[in-house]
């Protein structure tokens, strides 16, 4: 079995995604870390460099490799990944995934962003609350509709990581 972890940024896919393979004992990836491998690029770099359109192709692409390549993985993407080229649907078509959504509070999001944003550059220029709070409820307004899509929707509000691995592995066996 593959587990994607899908979700936004800052939802905890890649830290809940290790301790998740931990306890079961899988192999974990990361999606942005396996395109900064293969391009020899880092993410930022390949949107510089080659722009979104070519990021967007080659997301999509070495995801498709690792969905039919892996097993006993867990695999955390981008934000972003779901929303474009087929990819939700490619997730959902593949019968040894089980997709999951870390779902989050907007207040939530904004407030780990806010702590955080240094070392994300798409939001470095923003300040206060109020303006991540607003950035992140455009963008979750764009997105949700994709990360809903998800077979098991898991909220990580108010709880340890520790829960929620324990909540999703409730949710899959």
């Amino acid at each position: 079995m593959i587990i994607v972890l899908i979700g936004y940024m800052a939802s905890g896919k890649t830290s809940i995604g290790k301790k998740l393979a931990k306890k079961l004992d899988y192999n974990f990836l990361d999606l942005d870390d396996y395109i900064e491998e293969k391009e020899k690029l880092s993410v930022s770099d390949v949107f510089k460099e080659k722009g979104e359109i070519y990021f967007r192709k080659q997301e999509a692409l070495y995801l498709n490799q690792l969905l039919k390549s892996e097993n006993n993985t867990v695999l955390s993407v981008g934000g972003g990944t779901p929303c474009y080229s087929g990819n939700m649907a490619l997730i959902l078509a593949s019968e040894q995934v089980k997709s999951i959504y870390l779902k989050a509070s907007l207040s939530t999001l904004a407030n780990k962003l806010l702590r955080k944003k240094a070392k994300r550059p798409l939001i470095a220029h923003v300040e206060t609350i109020e303006e991540m709070t607003e950035f992140v409820g455009k963008h979750l307004f764009e997105r949700v509709q994709f990360y809903n899509q998800a077979e098991i929707k898991v909220s990580i509000d108010g709880i340890t990581k520790d829960d929620v691995v324990e909540d999703i592995v409730l949710e899959l066996f």
